[in-house]
C-alpha cells in the first residue's frame, strides 16, 4: 500500500490548493460506483500492428455511460500524486501519439476542460487546434506533421485520444499539447507519429498508450523512432497481465505500470493493478540503469506506474459514438497512466537530462507500491508487487515530481 504520509489533512489541502488554482473539485470516492467489469476500447492488433490500452468500464456487460462526470478528475488525480501547482508546466509540451483521427478531439478536449474549471480554448476551437485562455495550445497534426489532411476515424482509437487528451490537461493544465495522428496503427506508423511530435510538434514529453507483440525488428524500431536527445517518452505496459508488450519493453522509454487508486476516509491508497503488462523482455538489452533488483537479465517492465484500474478509474468525455457509448465515460488501462506520467515529466520541467533512469537513481521520491499482483510467473518479482521495484507497479507511484 501507499505510505502513510497520504493522510487527511494532507489531501485536503491539496486538493484545496487545485481548487485555488482552478482545477475542479470533483471527488469521486469510488469509481466503480456499481460497475463489474470492463470491455478492451481496441481489438487484438494484427503482426506488426500496436492495440491502445484503454479499457471502458462496464456494468452487466454495459458501458457505463452518464451525463455527468463519473471517475477520478483532476482535482483527484492531482491530490492522489501531491501535485498540486496550477502554474508547473507552463512553456512545456506533451505530445501523444495514436493511431487514425478523432474528428471531435479539440472540442471534447475542450468540454472536459470547461468541466473541471481548467484553461479552456479562448474561442470556438478548431478540429485542428485552439490557443488556451493561459496561453498554451492544443494542436492536433497528421503523421507528415500537418495540421490535415487527416486520416481516416476509427471509434476506439478516438477514445483513446480523448483519454490521452483528458488526462495531459488534468495533470498538467498549463502545458500546451500535440496530438499527432498515425495513419494507422502499424508500429512504422506510429513510431513515424513519434519522430513528427518531436521534429515538428516541439514535443519533449511524448505519450505512447499503445502496445504490440515483441518482435526482432524492436531494436532497429528504438533507433528509427524512440531515440531523442533531450526528449522523455513514456509507454503503457499493456492490460493483458503478466507479459511484455513494444514499445514499453524498449530500453529508450519509461514504461508505465498500473494500480488500483483508492480514496477512503480522506487518504489514498494504491495495490497493483491485475490487468498491468510486466515481465522480463526478451528483445530489448538492460538499461545501464536498471539493478540486480529485476532478476533479470534484459530490459524489465515496468519502471513507474500510475492509477490504470477501470473500477478505479477516470472521467473523460467522448462525443464519437462507439460501441455504445459516448459523453462522460469511465476508463481504465495503462493508457491512463502513461499520458499521467508524461506529464507529471512536464511539470518537471527536466526533459534535458530526465529518462526512466532518472526515477531508478531518485526511487525513494516515489510512492512504493507493495501488494497486489498481475498473474502467476516463473519469478515472483515481475508479477507480485512488493517493497521495492516489481514488474506491475515498476518503482512506484508519483508522490510530486521530484523522481522526475
Amino acid at each position: 500500500m501507499i505510505p502513510t504520509r497520504r493522510q487527511a489533512g494532507v489531501a485536503a489541502l491539496v486538493i484545496a490548493a487545485a481548487a485555488a488554482a482552478g482545477v475542479g473539485t470533483y471527488i469521486s470516492g469510488s469509481a466503480a460506483a456499481g460497475g463489474n467489469g470492463s470491455k478492451a476500447v481496441c481489438g487484438a492488433p494484427a503482426a506488426g500492428d500496436a492495440r491502445c490500452n484503454s479499457r471502458l468500464l462496464t456494468k452487466d456487460g454495459q458501458v457505463v455511460t452518464r451525463s455527468t462526470p463519473a471517475g477520478y478528475g483532476p482535482a483527484d488525480i492531482q491530490s492522489a500524486y501531491n501535485l498540486t501547482s496550477s502554474s508547473a508546466g507552463a512553456g512545456q509540451t506533451v505530445a501523444i501519439v495514436d493511431a487514425y483521427d478523432d474528428p471531435n478531439a479539440v472540442a471534447d478536449v475542450n468540454h472536459y476542460r470547461n468541466q473541471f474549471g481548467l484553461s479552456a480554448c479562448a474561442g470556438s476551437p478548431s478540429v485542428s487546434g485552439c490557443t488556451l485562455t493561459n496561453g498554451a495550445t492544443i494542436t492536433k497534426l497528421n503523421q507528415a506533421g500537418n495540421k490535415g489532411p487527416y486520416p481516416r476515424s476509427n471509434g476506439g482509437w478516438a477514445q483513446e485520444i480523448s483519454l490521452d487528451l483528458d488526462m495531459v490537461s488534468a495533470v498538467c493544465p498549463a502545458c500546451s499539447i500535440v496530438l499527432v495522428e498515425a495513419n494507422s496503427a502499424s508500429m512504422i506508423d506510429l513510431g513515424t507519429g513519434v519522430n513528427t511530435a518531436v521534429a515538428k510538434g516541439g514535443a519533449h514529453y511524448v505519450s505512447n498508450s499503445y502496445g504490440g507483440g515483441e518482435s526482432t525488428k524492436d531494436l532497429t524500431y528504438d533507433q528509427q523512432y524512440f531515440t531523442h536527445t533531450g526528449v522523455v517518452i513514456t509507454a503503457s505496459s499493456g492490460d493483458n497481465g503478466f507479459g511484455v508488450e513494444y514499445p514499453a519493453a524498449s530500453s529508450l522509454v519509461t514504461a508505465v505500470g498500473g494500480t488500483s487508486l483508492s480514496h477512503s476516509s480522506g487518504s489514498w491508497s494504491e495495490t497493483a493493478w491485475s490487468g498491468a503488462g510486466s515481465g522480463c523482455s526478451s528483445v530489448d538489452p538492460k538499461p545501464a540503469w536498471q539493478t540486480a533488483s529485476t532478476s533479470c537479465s534484459m530490459r524489465a517492465v515496468a519502471d513507474v506506474s500510475a492509477v490504470a484500474d477501470p473500477n478505479t478509474g477516470v472521467a473523460v468525455y467522448d462525443s464519437l459514438r462507439f460501441q455504445g457509448a459516448s459523453g462522460w465515460l469511465v476508463f481504465g488501462g495503462t493508457s491512463v497512466a502513461s499520458p499521467l506520467v508524461a506529464s507529471v515529466y512536464a511539470l518537471a520541467g527536466n526533459a534535458a537530462t530526465a529518462n526512466a533512469g532518472t526515477a531508478w537513481s531518485l526511487a525513494s521520491s516515489l510512492h512504493d507500491v507493495t501488494s497486489g499482483s498481475n498473474g502467476n510467473c516463473s519469478t515472483s518479482v515481475w508479477c507480485n508487487a512488493g517493497t521495492g521495484w516489481d514488474g506491475p507497479t515498476g518503482l512506484g507511484t508519483p508522490n510530486g515530481t521530484s523522481a522526475f
